[in-house]
């Protein structure tokens, strides 16, 4: 399956419900600190509801933490400046999907880094900011899992 790695993440329902996500898809879920929240929040355990214990769940000191300890072969940054659309990416299984905190996504030194394989973008209108970020991994988890022909699911 895939790695989702959540640089930062600042809202606690957003990270439970790629918890959730994370949970029902196989996908093992990384959190790079700071975190905005505490992993006991209110809202988090709400919003990721009892799938916290079907998780695999880490938490990571910071980038060169989790680097160290997971060791991705592919790492695809999603970021609005990305460079290949999500849709347009083949992703292969044991892919590392790299996403950035609500308030200001990923910034220059990690969606730069030289161990960054790709920066993928989901389209937008102009205008816009932004997509919910619980959102934005529930769309490419999903594509990167029907890509792979929904491997392990029922």
């Amino acid at each position: 399956m895939f790695d989702v790695v959540l640089y930062q993440p600042e809202i606690p329902p957003n990270t439970g419900n790629a918890m959730r996500l994370c949970a029902v898809t196989g996908c093992r879920l990384h959190l790079i600190e700071p975190l905005g929240f505490d992993l006991d929040d209110t809202k988090l355990r709400r919003a990721g509801m009892d799938y916290r214990d079907k998780a695999t769940l880490r938490v990571h000191d910071d980038v060169d933490d989790w680097r160290r300890s997971s060791d991705p072969d592919r790492v695809m940054a999603f970021t609005v400046d990305g460079d290949v659309l999500y849709s347009d990416f083949e992703y292969l299984a044991g892919d590392t999907l790299l996403f950035g905190p609500e308030s200001v996504g990923l910034p220059d030194h990690v969606k730069s880094a030289s161990w960054v394989t790709e920066r993928v973008r989901l389209p937008m209108v102009p205008g816009v900011r932004s997509l919910n970020l619980s959102n934005s991994v529930a769309i490419v988890v999903y594509e990167a899992w029907r890509q792979r022909g929904f491997d392990g699911s029922r």
